[in-house]
């Protein structure tokens, strides 16, 4: 048996959320309110192949699950009760659309649930957490064997494997998966973790909420809203700037007389971008000058008694 640490990430959770709080006082069996409790959620670890060529696969994530349920927070895996920070009340595993990880399988990681009381000593951790300071996060755990991904054998056991993590043999990278957890101690903040992706990573925001509500959240003094402000601004001003440019463009395609309708022109400019139109602006532009040029109205004759031969088109 091997004890590992492995690395995530973490983000604060909002308080309010009624139903994380039942789940809370079940587990614990207790009466806690909203007002007592912090919430926040880590990615504890993940099936990617990490700093050290080594990696879980998902149905180690799954043993974990219920490993982890209930496990204490520490700080740089100091065990001690001093050191305990939070704590986890729930876990679950959160799939990765669209992502296989080097080992072949489809990515998804292992999302923990913590909380810790709102006491005057934790209002400096709570502020941490908040303010992206505590953040990345390190799980510590038990696993029956590490398997080589070159040879299938334990790779401590060197009469059956002789290779070397993160060394290419005929073309495939050695990577390790630790696998058949049997125990998790604990979960810690650490200042650099070997999975990179892990630590606090979700907030409870609104969900399905717009960008506005959900800074309103997130942003404590105001900056992100500000700029959100000027590019709302710049968005309307970009926005009115490609109306008037359609419009031209439709008003151009008339004159030029494509056979188009005036509802073909505009289904027609209302997939095009701004590059696109003014290109297609300046060419109508030259096709109206070259095919609908008028002849000048006045031309004055070079001599005395001598006609202009264009005068005949205005005639006084």
């Amino acid at each position: 048996m091997e004890t590992v640490h492995k690395q995530a990430q973490a983000k604060p959770e909002q308080n309010g959320h009624a139903g994380e709080l039942a789940a809370l006082n079940q587990l614990l069996g207790t009466k806690l309110t909203e007002e007592q409790v912090y919430f926040f959620a880590l990615r504890l670890c993940d099936n990617h192949t990490d700093r050290d060529a080594e990696y879980f696969a998902r149905a180690d994530l799954e043993r974990l699950a219920a490993l982890f349920v209930g496990k204490t927070g520490l700080f740089d895996h100091s065990w001690s009760a001093r050191d305990q920070a939070a704590r986890l009340y729930r876990t679950e595993l959160e799939e990765e659309p669209g992502v296989v990880t080097e080992s072949g399988e489809a990515g998804c990681w292992l999302k923990g649930y913590a909380y810790l009381l709102r006491t005057q000593e934790n209002e400096s951790l709570i502020a941490e957490i908040e303010g992206g300071i505590k953040k990345e996060v390190s799980v510590s755990c038990a696993v029956a064997r590490s398997v080589c991904s070159i040879c299938g054998n334990d790779i401590h056991d060197r009469s059956l494997c002789s290779h070397e993590k993160g060394r290419l043999y005929e073309g495939k990278r050695c990577i390790v998966r630790l696998a058949e957890p049997v125990d998790a101690y604990e979960w810690s903040f650490v200042a650099v973790p070997a999975q990179p992706m892990a630590g606090v990573v979700k907030g409870w925001a609104p969900k399905g909420g717009s960008l506005r509500q959900v800074l309103a959240w997130a942003d404590r003094d105001g900056a992100w809203q500000k700029e959100l402000d000027r590019l709302e601004q710049e968005a309307a001003a970009g926005r009115q700037y490609l109306s008037t440019l359609r419009k031209e463009v439709v008003r151009l395609g008339l004159l030029a007389d494509f056979g188009l309708r005036g509802e073909q022109l505009r289904s027609l400019t209302e997939k095009l971008d701004a590059e696109a139109l003014e290109e297609m602006k300046k060419s109508l532009e030259e096709k109206l000058g070259q095919g609908l040029g008028l002849p000048v109205q006045l031309r004055y004759a070079r001599g005395t008694g001598q006609n202009g031969g264009d005068d005949g088109s205005f005639v006084i």
